[in-house]
């Protein structure tokens, strides 16, 4: 169980080696960015009251 290290160091394992840490890329400075697109508001409009029906007699 102890060799275990040395087995693997040598035949290698199937990870992916690790990546480099710290601040990401982002956005490149004075590249122009869009705002997003602000669409109109649609309200309901006012439901008409149903008409009652009148019973038979």
């Amino acid at each position: 169980a102890q060799a275990m290290g040395g087995v693997f160091a040598a035949i290698g394992t199937p990870t992916s080696p690790p990546k480099p840490r710290g601040k990401s890329l982002g956005w490149t400075p004075g590249k122009a960015r869009n705002r997003k697109i602000r669409y109109p508001i649609v309200k309901k409009t006012a439901s008409k009251p149903r008409k009652e029906e009148q019973k038979s007699a």
